[in-house]
Order: structure tokens, then C-alpha cells, then sequence
């Protein structure tokens, strides 16, 4: 049998083929990841490679490192951005055709000097200096008068998107809000103003109830499954407090929020053998970023399924996995602190 099951936060319908329903076996990765150097002089990421990228805009150290010039995170503009950084974000009608000025922000944070590190590896003080980096660099772009939407996001592997193997992630900002993302902050404000509460609090208030999705918690993040979804051992990453813009998220929250990564990570690595994967902050357009509806939150997918027919014709994506089930597997999954 299968069932339909609609996402409350997203509106999207979810097919949950649970007559087809597989185990974290049938996607354990069976192809071993080619061996890195600690260090590649090939690699524009690397240190000593610094003069390979366009001069960066950010770096950070771990506490203690000596001011000589080491880096433990760094920060720069994307050498093949898809935006233009100069220019104004102007729109023009030509009869029925309409279009704008390709401007915006497009970086890399480079999140290691290891050019071998993958992310099941990196050690916890690490990745807080990440996700504060991640919220300086998203701060900084909200200063930018051209930007309506702020993306963060980090592709692993091959099926994820990703190009190149030392360990990043991207930050892109766009000039306009496409519209399944206005749709999306249309829907929460249209919860709010129905019932006066936050779909997103809502929603973790259900799963802390029910318990059946929960897959780890600190005192500032839940990680769920969500009832509905549409990539297998999917999760979203949330914050038990209301905060409507990434940007309000305090230092405190930011390190928990490197907590729940470590975990996820790591249960992820555990239970399916170092799997690609996208990540995605899910962030209100900049115009509502000061509203009451909107609640961000990173969605972690690993790639596990692949998009056909049925997908590309409807919008709805098949899950073969049951998420009570891939939230219970995560869940006895230990990891070390």
C-alpha cells in the first residue's frame, strides 16, 4: 500500500510508497570515495593555493591559533559566480517577456584547510567556527540593498551537485524571490493569521509530542523526519526557539546549532556509509524577515533516490522509506560528543 501525506509547513503532497518500503541497506554507499591528500597544490581551497581564488572577504581561527597568517575557515567571492557583484537589479518588460539584471552575491566557505576531510570527520569546534562564519557572511549580505534572498547551502558528492572535494559550502544571494519561496512564506503568514501561532512552532510542538520522528535534540535544536517528504532519511534541522531571520540566531544557538550538525553527520555517516548529500538554510525572503510566521531551518537530504517521470510530471516526489521508521534507525545510531 501507499499512502498521500501533505507537508504542513511546505503545502507540497508526498507519495509514502510503503509497499515498497526499504531498509538503510538498500542505500548503504558501496562505491568507496577516491583517497585524498591532506594537502592538494592543485587545489584553489588549499592553503598556500590562496592566490587561485578572487581575494577573500572573510577568515576566521580557532581560539589559540597563532596570528601568522593560518586560517581555519575562509571566505571567498566564487570565481565562476552566477552573479554579477557590480551593477543595479533593474527588471525590464518586453511585451509578454520579462527579465532582470543578473546581480547578486555568489562566495565559498571554505571550511577547512584539510583538503581530505569529509563531513562525518570534522571535529565539533570546527564546524562552530563554520556556523558562525555562515551567519557573518549571511549578515553581511542582508546589508546589500540589491538582495531579496539569502541561500546557504553545501553539496557532498557527486550526486549532490558538488564539483569540487575540499570541504565548502556556498552562499548565494538573488536579486528577486522566486516564486515557490514567496508561495512558501505566503502560506505561513496565512497559518499565522488563521490560528495566530507559527506553523513551524506548531509543527515542533507536534513532534515533541508524538516522539516517533524525533531523531536527536539539545536544548536548542530539534532534528525530526518529517511526516512528509520526499528523499529518504530526509530530516530538518530546527530551532526550538521562534526566530523568523538566521541572522537573530544567538552565539549560544549557533553553537548547538554546530551540535546538531556533528550529530547529523555523523548518525548519517553510521547508518548509510558516508552518503551524498545536499543541506539547505530555509530562510524568509529579506522583505519578512522581521515577521511572526516565518521560522528558519536547515532541510539535510541525503541522495538516495533519483528524480523520473512521475516527479518531473507532477510536482510529487515517491519516498520509498517510511519517515517514523529512517527517524527510529537514525535515532539508535550512537555518537560521541
Amino acid at each position: 500500500m501507499s499512502e498521500l501525506r501533505q507537508n504542513l509547513v511546505t503545502k507540497e503532497w508526498y507519495v509514502i510508497a510503503t509497499g515498497r518500503a526499504r531498509r538503510p541497506d538498500d542505500f548503504v554507499r558501496r562505491k568507496p570515495r577516491p583517497r585524498l591528500p591532506r594537502r592538494s597544490s592543485r587545489c584553489p581551497f588549499c592553503p598556500g593555493n590562496e592566490s587561485l581564488t578572487p581575494p577573500e572577504v572573510g577568515r576566521a581561527h580557532l581560539a589559540g591559533a597563532r596570528a601568522d597568517g593560518t586560517w581555519h575557515v575562509r571566505v571567498v567571492p566564487n570565481k565562476f559566480s552566477a552573479f554579477s557583484a557590480e551593477g543595479l537589479a533593474v527588471r525590464h518588460l518586453n511585451g509578454l517577456y520579462r527579465w532582470a539584471a543578473g546581480v547578486g552575491v555568489h562566495e565559498v566557505i571554505v571550511e577547512s584547510p584539510r583538503h581530505d576531510l569529509i563531513p562525518a570527520q570534522m571535529p565539533l569546534e570546527q564546524l562552530r567556527l563554520v556556523v558562525r562564519m555562515y551567519q557573518e557572511r549571511y549578515t553581511a549580505a542582508l546589508e546589500d540593498s540589491r538582495v531579496q534572498l539569502i541561500i546557504l547551502f553545501k553539496n557532498y558528492g557527486e550526486a549532490a551537485g558538488t564539483s569540487l572535494l575540499h570541504p565548502h559550502s556556498q552562499l548565494m544571494c538573488t536579486p528577486l524571490v522566486p516564486t515557490h519561496i514567496r508561495y512558501r512564506a505566503e502560506e505561513a503568514r496565512r497559518y499565522y493569521d488563521e490560528v495566530g501561532r507559527c506553523v513551524f512552532c506548531d509543527t515542533l510542538a507536534t513532534e515533541l509530542k508524538d516522539k516517533e520522528r524525533l531523531v536527536w535534540e539539545n536544548d536548542g535544536f530539534l532534528v525530526f523526519s518529517p511526516y512528509a517528504c520526499g528523499s529518504p532519511y530526509e530530516v530538518w534541522i530546527m530551532p526550538k526557539r521562534h526566530i523568523s531571520c538566521f541572522s537573530m540566531t544567538t552565539q549560544a544557538e549557533l553553537d548547538q546549532l554546530a551540535e546538531a550538525l556533528f550529530v547529523v553527520h555523523r548518525k548519517m555517516h553510521g547508518l548509510l556509509s558516508d552518503p551524498d548529500f545536499n543541506y539547505v538554510l530555509r530562510v524568509t525572503p529579506k522583505d519578512e524577515r522581521y515577521g511572526h510566521a516565518f521560522h528558519w531551518y536547515i532541510k539535510y537530504m541525503p541522495r538516495l533516490a533519483k528524480q523520473a517521470g512521475f516527479e518531473l510530471g507532477t510536482g510529487m516526489y515517491v519516498n520509498t522509506t517510511l519517515p517514523e521508521a529512517n527517524a527510529k534507525y537514525l535515532r539508535d545510531v550512537e555518537v560521541e560528543m
